[in-house]
């Protein structure tokens, strides 16, 4: 059986180990959503993981809802993302663009405009915006005839990463995000093609891989998806009938790989007692499967060697560990995290976590 640190070769992509870096929101672009200079280095430090996948990315103005996230919907965001792909390649290293919609999680005061979702239901709790968190607001429901354009506006964004140096993209349809909000009844309430039934329900998610796909080919397409337990409000009854055919479809299409964020019952960033989802979906894609959330070292190899995972992605490790696969090679201790400094502006708490070197 393979360990974490043997290649793997996801869709267009030869990684040289199977310790990938997940999506992870961090907040340093500009209030336009740009991204900056230090996110070159951010990303660039942690170019040792098999695969990067970047932090999730707006696909558009309507879509955007967290302040200081960059963007992929303008040529200034697209020359600045230049440089942190070229830091990434020049380490030695491999990264993907999440291209994000949030729908109803985003506020009017981000986007100028009422937020969108499947249903005009609202998300529990607060938004995070300019002016600090506000209450969510109720979405409209995303009219059927304006599903061509926000397709349209994922292709374009698809287009954009590679136009931008990166080497693929990953379709956020996970964590109560637009996508995940129609795929999941308890924020879906539509009577049309895109409710009521599973395989309407996965229509946009279907739909929105395959324009993405045509536009940059299976190999450089993978997705997300978070198929246990509720996240932001966004939940399913019956996810054991909703998500085999999520995985079908997405099989059928051929993309380049499928990540899975999992929540467990003694998760530590959001937790579940809805069992895991994985074991169900590996009989359904046949593509590599990523796994992800809460893994060590030892339960990371115990995925690998029972075939359940392919590779398995990690969050909040790589945030205080840029030389993460190495450490977890030479099974030494790593740095504690800073959840204070996650979202903040500036270096602290980003690029300023030592290699083991640098510790030593």
């Amino acid at each position: 059986m393979p360990t974490l640190f043997d290649p793997i070769q996801l869709g267009a992509v030869a990684a040289p180990n199977r310790v990938l870096m997940a999506p992870l929101t961090r907040a340093r672009a500009t209030r336009d959503h740009v991204p900056t200079p230090v996110m070159a280095d951010y990303y660039a430090q942690r170019a040792g993981a098999g695969l990067i996948i970047s932090e999730a990315t707006g696909i558009s103005r309507q879509g955007m809802g967290w302040p200081h996230a960059p963007g992929l919907w303008t040529a200034q965001q697209v020359e600045a993302w230049k440089p942190v792909t070229e830091a990434v390649h020049e380490a030695g290293g491999r990264i993907v663009a999440q291209l994000w919609h949030m729908g109803r999680v985003v506020h009017s005061s981000m986007a100028g405009e009422q937020p969108v979702s499947s249903s005009p239901v609202a998300a529990p709790g607060h938004a995070h915006t300019n002016e600090g968190k506000q209450p969510y607001e109720t979405p409209r429901a995303l009219r059927v005839d304006e599903i061509p354009a926000l397709l349209d506006s994922y292709a374009q964004a698809a287009r954009n990463a590679i136009a931008a140096g990166f080497d693929g993209v990953q379709i956020h349809a996970a964590n109560g995000y637009l996508i995940d909000q129609f795929l999941r009844n308890g924020a879906n309430r539509r009577d049309d093609d895109y409710g009521g039934s599973v395989e309407n329900r996965v229509r946009l998610l279907r739909e929105v891989a395959e324009i993405v796909v045509g536009a940059v080919g299976a190999g450089l397409t993978s997705v997300r998806l978070s198929p246990n337990g509720e996240t932001q409000g966004t939940d399913d009854s019956d996810p054991a009938s909703l998500f085999p055919v999520a995985a079908r479809a997405l099989d059928r299409i051929g993309i380049a790989f499928l990540e899975l964020r999992e929540l467990s019952a003694g998760g530590t960033y959001g937790s579940s007692d809805v069992p895991r989802q994985s074991p169900l979906i590996r009989q359904h894609f046949s593509g590599p499967l990523v796994l992800n959330s809460d893994y060590d070292a030892a339960r990371a190899q115990a995925d690998l060697d029972s075939g359940l995972a392919d590779a398995i992605s990690f969050g909040r490790p790589f945030i205080a560990n840029p030389d993460l696969p190495l450490r977890l090679r030479r099974d030494a201790p790593l740095n504690a995290w800073d959840t204070g400094t996650f979202y903040s502006a500036g270096p602290e708490g980003y690029v300023d976590y030592p290699a083991l070197e640098e510790a030593a």
